[in-house]
């Protein structure tokens, strides 16, 4: 019998996820007749330890995977569960990711303390969240708004909602439903005015590239429709050199057929921090790869380029 180890992040989210996906294989692995055990293998990663900054100050790709790749190249584990947003567009030599699973609800939400709607929000509110790409846009719809950072997982944002003077926070709706909480949201952000982080919503399964007993297995629990979507916002990731700490996003998702072929519908953006500048695209196309670059190139072409220069040189 193959003992498999699965890496995650320690949070409590991370872990529940991570749960969810063995409780998937194992199914597959009793109709295929695969015999397998699982086991998981709790990693700290930078992203974790350093909670006194925000995000795009601590800088780097990888904040959240770095740590667990390094695990799988060392052979201490053989499946990583990512957050398909934490993932950098470019994996390491010798790991690849072996299935994307159906994604959960992608948009971002708002919790309010007093279960308030976004547009229902008082002028200068106080609201909380760590992501640039949320508060460009945000700002972009209301600039009243005050926007502080607020890091932790969660639990924790939860509690500092309460506790720190919030009016209301931003998460991923996604998140929320996976942790049995999406009675905490009080209004959800359409992608068309929250445009998502590249892969938000999707979990990204990362394996060696070698381990082809692994590789099978994966294969059998990836979606074919979310593997399509994310792979265009992930070239659109990719052309722009993105990260967490630049105010980009990408939503791709299938709106019809043509001769066979699934046709897909991206929506992204690049902003400024304080959202006076908004850029942003929609484009249709049946190859996920060259849809997300040229959504990128029509980006540069409005001067998504200045926007990311600028913002990364503060």
């Amino acid at each position: 019998m193959r003992k498999i180890v699965v890496g995650s992040r320690q949070s409590s989210l991370a872990l529940t996820q991570t749960q969810q996906v063995i409780e998937h294989l194992q199914r597959i692995c009793e109709d295929e007749g695969i015999e397998a055990e699982f086991e998981i293998k709790k990693i700290v990663t930078k992203g974790d330890r350093i909670l006194d900054v925000t995000l795009s100050k601590v800088g780097g790709k990888g904040l959240f995977v770095k740590e667990i790749e390094q695990a799988m190249l060392n052979g201490e584990i053989d499946i990583a569960v990512h957050s398909m947003k934490d993932m950098p567009s470019e994996l390491p030599e010798g790991l690849v990711i072996g299935a994307v699973p159906v994604r959960e609800d992608p948009r971002d939400c708002l919790v309010a303390r007093d279960g308030l709607t976004f547009a229902e929000l008082p002028q200068q509110a106080k609201v909380g969240t760590s992501s640039l790409r949320r508060s460009s846009q945000l700002l972009s719809a209301r600039p009243d708004l005050r926007i502080e950072w607020i890091r932790g997982n969660i639990d924790t944002r939860l509690r500092k909602l309460e506790e720190e003077g919030f009016d209301a926070i931003v998460l991923a709706a996604a998140g929320l439903r996976r942790m049995g909480w999406e009675s905490r949201i009080s209004d959800i952000l359409s992608p068309e005015n929250c445009i998502p982080a590249v892969g938000q919503g999707a979990l990204g399964l990362e394996c060696r590239e070698d381990d082809e007993e692994v590789r099978r297995l994966l294969s059998l629990y990836n979606d074919r429709a979310t593997e399509l979507a994310v792979t265009a916002e992930r070239a659109f990731l990719r052309r722009l050199n993105g990260g967490c700490q630049i105010p980009l996003g990408a939503y791709a998702e299938i709106v019809g057929e043509e001769k066979g072929q699934p046709i897909l519908k991206l929506i992204s953006m690049v902003g400024t921090r304080d959202g006076n500048r908004l850029l942003k695209c929609e484009r249709m196309g049946s190859d996920p790869q060259q849809l997300g670059l040229e959504a990128a190139e029509q980006l540069i072409a409005q001067g998504a380029d200045e926007i990311l220069h600028e913002v990364r040189g503060s």
